[in-house]
């Protein structure tokens, strides 16, 4: 009954005025720090990542050779296999003896020959004992998982170096495998043994041919490179332009910074709410 009717009309404007106004919250900024802070602790809960290449000092190998029917192909001499042991063992006797190096031989299914060691000499008589795997198929998935996990025994960088003449027939996806390295940060390089007229099986007229976009996309995918060795030259080329790499791939946890950034926000709103945004009774 004794309202102040000019000052509330001030303060509210008429009812005309109303009528053709859009009302918006001046609080928007407050709303803005509370979608980020939201949005920040999702990041932080979900253990967010940044991958990047770094400069590295020393590196563990894995040398994951194909040892499946086709190797035996005669484009190479004396074949595909015995090429890629003779190229293997000049990448050892290049390699630092304070590296560690796994061999990995692989068909239908994967074998680890030998585990990580600084003992070069054994290693290389392991390379010479590789023979054709019985089991069919090539399955470069499981040779993947399986070399990632021969390199978990150490600490150092992670590098594969996955040898195939073939394509994925049999076994694990290929991309759950190269998901399961980038998780484990290894990185694999790919050669693919083959000339471009391919090459036969002893006693058999079936030929071979590389996948070429399968081995390109292993490689790309976790930050190797992809070689085509057409001939034992090119082979030992590979294997020194591999040694030659000097990159590691580093991580950094961002659960941390995140949720002090969401704590930061917190406050920052708790400050505006008390402050300029206050709610008076």
């Amino acid at each position: 009954m004794f309202a102040n009717f000019e000052a509330i009309i001030r303060v509210t404007g008429d009812q005309q005025t109303l009528k053709n106004s859009k009302v918006l919250s001046k609080n928007l900024f407050l709303l803005v720090i509370q979608v980020l802070i939201v949005v920040v602790m999702i990041f932080s809960v979900a253990g967010t990542t940044v991958w990047y290449f770094g400069p590295s000092s020393e590196n563990n190998f894995v040398l994951a050779i194909d040892s499946s029917s086709s190797m035996l192909a005669a484009d190479f001499e004396p074949d595909r296999l015995g090429a890629a042991k003779e190229s293997a063992k000049d990448f050892v006797n290049s390699i630092s003896s304070k590296t560690k190096i796994g061999l990995v031989s692989f068909g239908g299914t994967s074998f680890v020959d030998q585990t990580l060691t600084e003992d070069f000499d054994n290693l290389k008589e392991k390379i010479d004992e590789i023979s054709v795997k019985r089991s069919g198929g090539t399955d470069l998935g499981e040779a993947i998982i399986t070399s990632v996990n021969a390199l978990l025994l150490d600490e150092k960088s992670k590098v594969i170096i996955l040898l195939t003449d073939g394509r994925d027939t049999v076994g694990t996806d290929v991309g759950v495998a190269v998901n399961y390295a980038n998780d484990n940060q290894a990185i694999i390089h790919t050669i693919g043994v083959g000339t471009e007229e391919g090459g036969s099986f002893i006693e058999t007229g079936l030929l071979t041919t590389l996948d070429e976009e399968t081995l390109i996309t292993i490689a790309s995918g976790t930050g190797g490179e992809y070689f085509r060795a057409e001939n034992k030259e090119a082979l030992t080329e590979a294997y020194e332009r591999i040694t030659s790499f000097t990159e590691e791939k580093i991580s950094i946890g961002l659960q941390m910074p995140l949720l002090l950034i969401a704590l930061a926000l917190i406050f920052l709103e708790w400050g505006l709410i008390n402050t300029r945004y206050r709610t008076l009774p």
